[in-house]
């Protein structure tokens, strides 16, 4: 299992358009990919599931994978959060 922790640094968060990038980027790996903010867990792979976390400008969430390909999918995540800005 590989995570990291990543600042939200967007005025207005994960909203729709870098969580489509973020779950993109997630259904490229087999490995089971989460991210967690307060306590709340979502698929990395599920847009809704992602919004519901209602991630906000200064958050810190922490991205997880399992499986086979993980440490790739943990720097795509960290790649894609980068590039959108977050």
């Amino acid at each position: 299992m590989k995570s990291m922790t990543y600042q939200i640094n967007d005025k207005n968060g994960i909203h729709a358009r870098p969580a489509g990038r973020i779950v993109q980027c997630a259904k490229r790996f087999s490995s089971d990919v989460t991210i967690e903010k307060g306590g709340k867990t979502a698929d990395a792979k599920k847009l809704f599931a992602l919004m519901q976390l209602g991630v906000r400008f200064q958050d810190a969430v922490t991205v997880t994978a399992q499986g086979d390909d993980e440490e790739e999918a943990v720097q795509c995540m960290y790649n894609t959060m980068r590039d959108a800005g977050l």
